[in-house]
């Protein structure tokens, strides 16, 4: 009987070896001179095991939403009893720049990613959509919490613009020339001036989960 883990992990790294095929090609000739068929000849996969991990050339390369969203949504749904969403999603950014993740945009190899996505505008709109789904998921989980639709709506667009605007800022600092270990060190304070800007929206809104 074939191992469910072996098989998973295999899954993953097929996963992971398409996507980084996929985003060497991007960055070197552009999302929108890059083919589908391409990706799969370079990585040595079908152009069907290609689209059976990711069903839209633009997830090729914005990889990361799936697992992000599905973190976010957590950090707000399984957040402790008296932190506030907007609490725990700031403590949620922090622990991104302290690990040196890169979705908290003070990394080395942001020009790449910044001049593949801003070059495409079939990446940029997904990559707004992608935003618009992180803001129904929070809108989803406020409502679930609060019973407010209108009120969790709004909190969840600003707390999402937050985390949006957060990374952006730090991203382009780096694309301008700022030494990276500046804006990582200087990040920390901004984080802190986006989610103070956003408690003034927000309040305590939504308070404790449950």
């Amino acid at each position: 009987m074939a191992d469910p883990g072996l098989r998973e992990r295999k899954k993953q790294a097929t996963r992971l070896l398409i996507s980084n095929v996929a985003t060497g090609l991007f960055i070197q000739r552009g999302f929108d001179e890059v083919t589908v068929a391409e990706v799969a000849e370079a990585a040595g996969v079908s152009k069907m095991t290609v689209f059976n991990y990711f069903p839209r050339k633009e997830d090729l390369f914005l990889d990361r939403h799936a697992d992000r969203l599905a973190e976010l949504t957590a950090v707000v749904r399984s957040r402790p009893p008296g932190l506030s969403a907007c609490a725990a999603l700031r403590r949620h950014q922090h622990e991104l720049l302290a690990s040196g993740h890169p979705l908290s945009g003070a990394i080395a190899g942001g020009p790449g990613f910044w001049w593949v996505l801003t070059s495409s505008p079939a990446l940029m709109a997904r990559w707004y959509e992608q935003e618009r789904e992180i803001a129904d998921a929070f809108t989803e989980v406020f409502t679930e919490e609060t019973g407010d639709a209108f009120r969790s709506r709004m909190a969840a667009g600003l707390l999402t613009t937050a985390i949006a605007t957060i990374f952006a800022y730090a991203m382009s600092r780096v694309l301008a020339g700022d030494d990276v270990e500046t804006v990582r060190r200087e990040q920390a304070g901004f984080i802190d001036q986006a989610f103070d800007l956003a408690e003034h929206g927000v309040g305590g809104f939504p308070g404790s989960p449950g």
